[in-house]
């Protein structure tokens, strides 16, 4: 038997880090906007002759195995391996690869944890409702990270497209928005930093600021959380300067959480990318590296894809993808 399975990366357009509980419980209204990317991660199953298991990543080059499933540890590959434990996944070959850069804060090693779970479950054959495979993803993934993740990563690899995340007392809700993808598509440029981002120790910081009551990061949520609500209305309506209005305000609020959401590079990038006409952008996931969106007229779409490479940041040719989770059985 094999199983192919991938599930997208996604770009968190706004009100991340309140995809942490509690976070979001503290700000009445929070929701993360996002939408799914072509850049996919992708984990291969295939039979093996015996009752060992081997995990190889194609983008690291490591290997662990093949070992009996008993002996199988967590250090290497810690993500497959917790996972291969969890659904006890015995005599399979697993090859991952990801098209995400490391570190990008694109959501790449969440979008890994559901194109497994997926593919491990089809394995061993269990019939699993698409909220409780989400479950398991996060829940592992927390395990791996040793800090607390968010829930806004998990839906757009599951279920594509462009999404509101509602967070509230009643706990997650994902509204897919009508918004004419193909023209946002036009008007968004990504780019990797070059720089691997650490999304662990900055939420970690930030949240425990806010739960310490600092007024300073609660009134940085609070902006966060009314531009948020700004750019699901103005994609809703195809209001591409009003989003820009409101994405601008949700990176100036999202700089004040923490010192590290930005590094002079990035406002060097940011400020060639302003001049060669991007209208608005911020840093994707906890910031402090990783990657970068701009969003700019499609006139101005190449000028700013080059600005940016002058700057020594990676272009990443991206369409907004409609399809999340896909599994195939060979």
């Amino acid at each position: 038997m094999d199983i192919d399975s991938s599930a997208p990366a996604r770009i968190d357009l706004a009100g991340g880090t309140y995809d942490i509980w509690p976070l979001y419980l503290f700000h009445e209204g929070a929701q993360t906007i996002n939408v799914a990317i072509s850049l996919r991660a992708h984990c291969r199953l295939t039979s093996r002759r015996d009752h060992c298991i081997q995990i190889v990543s194609e983008d690291t080059g490591e290997r662990v195995g093949p070992v009996e499933f008993a002996d199988l540890g967590v250090e290497q590959l810690p993500l497959i391996a917790r996972l291969a434990r969890h659904f006890a996944a015995r005599g399979v070959n697993v090859v991952t690869r990801s098209e995400s850069p490391v570190g990008a804060g694109i959501g790449g090693s969440s979008a890994m944890a559901v194109a497994a779970s997926a593919a491990f479950a089809a394995w061993t054959g269990r019939s699993m409702d698409p909220e409780d495979l989400l479950t398991v993803a996060m829940n592992i993934e927390a395990q791996v990270l040793g800090v607390p993740t968010g829930v806004q990563d998990y839906r757009p690899a599951m279920y594509g497209g462009l999404s509101a995340i509602e967070l509230n007392v009643r706990g997650v809700n994902r509204v897919a928005l009508s918004t004419d993808r193909r023209e946002l598509e036009k008007r968004i440029v990504l780019a990797y930093t070059g720089a691997s981002r650490q999304s662990g120790i900055n939420n970690w910081a930030v949240m425990n600021r806010r739960i310490d009551g600092d007024p300073v990061v609660s009134a940085a949520f609070d902006g966060i959380r009314d531009a948020a609500a700004g750019v699901r209305a103005a994609l809703e309506r195809g209001q591409w300067r009003e989003l820009a209005t409101h994405l601008a305000a949700e990176w100036t609020h999202r700089k004040r959480l923490a010192p590290s959401v930005t590094t002079p590079e990035i406002d060097a990038m940011f400020e060639k990318a302003r001049e060669a006409g991007a209208i608005a952008g911020k840093v994707c996931g906890a910031g402090g590296g990783g990657c970068l969106f701009c969003l700019v007229e499609p006139e101005r779409h190449v000028a700013v894809c080059t600005a940016l490479s002058n700057m020594g940041a990676k272009v990443l040719p991206i369409t907004l993808e409609a399809q999340g989770l896909t599994l195939v059985r060979g």
